[in-house]
């Protein structure tokens, strides 16, 4: 097995602990830091887009393959234990009876408005210095 392959099956994984990240926020035994990290985590690993989209060649992976799963892996760390292995528990019996992984459409907003303010960011800084006489 390449490294790639190693690094798309851990990825594939710790996004399974994304799904219990999206129990544990609702759990009140989740401290609040944890819950805060976890919404924007499960708000961009729920979405059905990506930050980088897929069919830009090599760069639709750094989300899914280091991105994604560095943000899951460190709310995943502040969550207690006990809480984390319920909801994982909670997590894969939801995957099974469902036979997907949730959908969360607060990661459509989360991702647009990171591409608005690349935008806006290049505007101010880039093209706005073109027009400058």
């Amino acid at each position: 097995m390449s490294l790639f392959d190693r690094l798309r099956t851990w990825a594939r994984r710790i996004k399974h602990d994304g799904v219990a990240l999206w129990f544990a926020c609702e759990s009140p035994d989740t401290p609040l830091i944890a819950k805060l990290l976890g919404v924007l985590v499960v708000a961009y690993a729920l979405s059905p887009i990506d930050l980088i989209p897929d069919f830009i060649p090599i760069l639709d992976y750094l989300d899914d393959v280091i991105l994604l799963p560095v943000l899951i892996w460190i709310a995943v760390r502040l969550v207690p234990a006990a809480v984390l292995e319920a909801c994982r528990i909670k997590a894969a019996d939801w995957m099974e009876k469902e036979g997907r992984k949730p959908r969360n459409n607060w990661g459509i907003l989360l991702v647009v408005s990171a591409w608005l303010l690349v935008a806006w960011v290049l505007w101010k800084h880039v093209a706005v210095g073109w027009f400058v006489v």
